[in-house]
């Protein structure tokens, strides 16, 4: 697809009509993001338009970071490519001119709308790796209402909490819990998060805070532990400074299982005022059973600590919402757990199994409109059904 096919200005107004769509509208991070590789490139600065520039001018990364370690660069890539199609299946469907970031590579595309050709007849199947990508990590929410900070983000990494109970089968507590920290930190206007593939290296093996700070290229360490006994729950966690080895912060509770979204609230809030951020707006709340949130930790269990995945997700799911039918994030959890099951399935199953994706992602949706990972997942089942 050549550049010239269409006209800069062309170009540049159909940029700020997908930037004022309600997708991008509520996402500085994937405006900025695109806003940046569409104008770079009609200035002819391809070369800029690399993993470790972008990584630094966009995402706030420090010179000279580790694209293989940070994946962030990559991650938000794909869920630009999802935002995209998101938006070109339903805001843009008639739009004229087409703004693709075809996989592989950072230089956007922009084709005129083909002769007759219209939404129901475009062909985003090359996308389909990347929007499922976008789907899984849904690491990255976009729930938050992003305020204007000027500073450079605050490196922070979250290391597993550590699993205190006698029993080793709580440890998917333990890591969905920190799977879900650093996604309401990631989400934080002024902090740039460490993702969990990166953080998880160090699950169970010792800690020296400055060597772990110096590998994940973080500013601050998070860590802490849990102990689940029943419906109590007690957690302790820590926010240390690499450099110096210094406490900034710490919190301690103990408290019913139900109360788990508001300690996450309320680690998120302490560090934050720690740093002297900006918390804004934040996910939303949730009011659940313990044993809904059980089942939807379970349901999170990484790849690879479990094989069966995503069949084993797809059941934790569906258990959680029959205990919850308003629990937006088991909704959007469904909607991956199907995206990742429908790589293996013939094409006779593949239609069924899509239906009930679009259906959980959109249900996701209604419960909260807000929620970013529902819109991921729509956007990766809008995908794979074209």
């Amino acid at each position: 697809m050549r550049t010239s096919e269409c006209s800069a200005e062309a170009v540049r107004k159909e940029l700020e009509r997908i930037l004022a769509s309600p997708g991008f509208a509520r996402n500085e991070r994937l405006s900025r993001f695109l806003r940046v590789i569409v104008e770079r490139h009609l200035e002819g600065r391809d070369g800029e338009l690399k993993e470790s520039v972008i990584g630094i001018e966009v995402f706030g990364r420090q010179p000279g970071f580790d694209a293989k370690q940070d994946s962030t660069v990559r991650t938000e890539a794909g869920r630009l490519r999802a935002r995209l199609a998101e938006y070109y299946a339903g805001d843009g469907i008639g739009d004229r001119v087409i703004i693709e970031l075809p996989k592989g590579g950072y230089i956007p595309a922009f084709r005129p709308l083909g002769l007759g050709e219209t939404g129901k007849t475009r062909s985003w199947w090359p996308w389909l790796g990347g929007a499922t990508a976008a789907v899984v990590v849904a690491v990255a929410a976009t729930g938050w209402w992003w305020v204007q900070h000027k500073s450079a983000p605050v490196a922070i990494a979250v290391l597993p909490l550590t699993n205190l109970s006698q029993d080793p089968a709580n440890d998917y507590f333990a890591d969905g819990l920190t799977d879900e920290i650093i996604r309401d930190l990631s989400i934080i206007d002024g902090l740039a998060v460490r993702s969990q593939t990166s953080s998880f290296v160090f699950k169970g093996k010792p800690r020296n805070v400055r060597e772990a700070g110096e590998q994940l290229h973080a500013d601050y360490i998070l860590e802490g532990s849990v102990l689940r006994t029943e419906q109590q729950l007690r957690i302790n966690v820590q926010l240390i400074r690499v450099r110096d080895d210094f406490p900034l912060w710490s919190g301690s509770y103990h408290r019913e299982l139900n109360d788990v979204f508001a300690i996450q609230d309320e680690i998120s809030r302490g560090i934050v005022n720690s740093l002297r951020l900006e918390l804004g707006r934040g996910r939303r709340r949730y009011e659940t059973s313990y044993e809904a949130y059980d089942l939807y930790l379970r349901a999170r269990v990484p790849a690879d600590l479990d094989r069966n995945v995503p069949d084993n997700s797809i059941g934790f799911y569906q258990e959680a919402i029959a205990k919850n039918p308003s629990f937006a994030p088991a909704f959007a959890g469904l909607t991956t757990a199907y995206a990742l099951r429908s790589g293996a399935l013939m094409d006779r199953d593949l239609a069924d199994v899509m239906k009930e994706m679009r259906s959980a992602a959109e249900k996701a949706i209604q419960l909260d409109p807000l929620l970013g990972e529902a819109h991921d997942a729509l956007a990766g089942s809008v995908l794979i059904l074209r």
